[in-house]
């Protein structure tokens, strides 16, 4: 999986983080499909940042990348 691809992805979904004083930032992509993330600004400390993460952040790029399996906060 490209980690290029996984960048543009989630510089679609930057925006709607941003409205609410948060961002994500890449760290890593594994070979077997996990999206390695950091949450920031007001996303970091957000008691719903779990659900931005996996209905939000995951679900958006599964649908445009079929390869990932799974997106984790670090």
């Amino acid at each position: 999986m490209d980690k290029e691809r996984v960048q543009e992805v989630l510089d679609k979904v930057r925006p709607s983080l941003q409205a609410d004083g948060g961002d994500v930032e890449l760290v890593a992509v594994t070979d077997d499909g996990v999206v390695q993330v950091r949450l920031q600004g007001r996303c970091a400390g957000c008691p719903m940042s779990m659900m931005t993460l996996k209905n939000g952040i995951e679900r958006y790029l599964k649908a445009e990348i079929p390869e990932v399996k799974e997106v984790q906060q670090v």
